[in-house]
């Protein structure tokens, strides 16, 4: 694919995919807070009313009311939140084929990690969305604690993010776990909670009572997404972050950090519930700082060394073969270089000398995919070098 497109194509998937998350994530955060906030209906609330909340936004007051199964008779407009969540996975998706699939060898594959072909690495990736899928609705059928489900699930999806780990490259490894999360979700939206809504519709189209345990299974799922959304959401931020992805670690990084948003997840809902449990944010902003002091480099470096005074020369040779075909003003493997980070004078070289450290060195993160196949003694020249001042003369 000509990389223009490519590039036009990744921005306007990931334009959409943004904005359909804030969407569907906005709904989500909404209705759980909403039942959360539910109280006792008045004297004047109507039959089969289970709890009410007033709020007040936009300038007015709202009196909202939640049937425990569903009105006496429908109304003539029903809204229903559904494609928001469709088009968050099916844009998400496409970003994941525009980036990841098309350009397998760059982002999806590193040689280093496994010898897998473009066709072996995307068929694994497609696989393992539908085994988390299938994987997670079987359990949720033959699991009744909540707590002993989610203990599982937390298990299964550790399992993965190291069967990731040497799968694919460390940015792909995060995105996919999160994708197949992801998938989870929108799973949950398509295959269970919107057929159970349609369940209470029929029956009552129909002049019969709903079965209760039609909401209960859309009600578990949507509390299911509810905690999935600060763990996902990290999963698809962390390409801006390196030190986390790149970490020999990478996996039981982002289960930490997985395990953290959904800890944060819980003092919301609890909140909204009439209990404030300070000791959750507590925990939370400690364990974050307890991971980045944990996936510091030792002495903010990594890397060997090379005996020795390091010669400009001798880096230049390196970057020029190793990261100029990115990183220049005509770049050979991509349309333009990324971030706009070049290397084509000294001057350039030695300004991003904390960068070069710091991707190509301590995370290895750089080459993407080492797809120009830079050694490890290239890395310690880079390392050394830096190390000594970054002296371009």
């Amino acid at each position: 694919m000509d990389p223009y497109a490519n590039e036009w194509l990744d921005f306007l998937a990931r334009w959409l995919h943004v904005v359909a998350a804030i969407v569907w994530i906005g709904t989500s955060f909404y209705f759980i807070a909403l039942d959360n906030h539910l109280g006792e209906p008045g004297p004047e609330a109507g039959e089969g009313v289970g709890g009410e909340a007033w709020e007040v936004h936009g300038g007015g007051f709202y009196r909202v009311q939640k049937y425990r199964v569903a009105p006496p008779s429908l109304p003539e407009r029903l809204l229903w939140f559904k494609w928001e969540a469709y088009t968050t996975w099916l844009s998400g998706f496409a970003l994941f084929v525009f980036l990841y699939y098309v350009n397998a060898r760059t982002y999806l594959i590193d040689k280093s990690v496994a010898d897998l072909s473009p066709a072996a690495a995307i068929a694994i990736s497609i696989g393992l969305l539908v085994v988390a899928w299938i994987v997670y609705d079987v359990l949720c059928r033959l699991v009744q604690n909540e707590l002993v489900l989610a203990a599982a699930l937390l298990g299964l999806t550790t399992l993965a993010a190291w069967g990731c780990s040497h799968l694919f490259s460390g940015r792909a490894e995060y995105i996919e776990v999160g994708a197949m999360l992801g998938t989870i979700m929108a799973a949950n939206v398509f295959l269970v909670i919107i057929p159970a809504h349609w369940e209470l519709v029929r029956a009552k189209e129909a002049g019969r009572e709903p079965d209760p345990a039609a909401g209960v299974r859309g009600k578990q799922r949507s509390v299911h997404n509810n905690y999935l959304t600060l763990p996902v959401l990290f999963a698809m931020l962390s390409n801006h972050f390196p030190s986390s992805y790149g970490h020999s670690y990478s996996w039981l990084v982002l289960m930490a950090m997985m395990v953290i948003g959904a800890w944060i997840r819980l003092f919301f809902n609890l909140r909204h519930a009439g209990r404030t449990v300070w000791a959750i944010p507590v925990t939370a902003a400690l364990a974050i700082a307890g991971v980045a002091v944990a996936i510091r480099p030792a002495g903010g470096s990594a890397g060997g060394s090379v005996s020795g005074s390091v010669s400009f020369a001798r880096v230049n040779s390196i970057v020029e073969q190793r990261c100029v075909p990115c990183h220049s003003a005509h770049p050979t493997k991509v349309s333009v270089a990324p971030k706009g980070v070049m290397f084509d004078t000294p001057a350039q070289i030695a300004a991003q000398a904390s960068a070069i450290q710091q991707v190509a060195v301590t995370t290895k993160v750089m080459p993407i995919g080492n797809a120009t196949g830079m050694t490890q003694g290239e890395r310690d020249v880079l390392g050394t070098w830096i190390r000594q001042g970054a002296r371009i003369k």
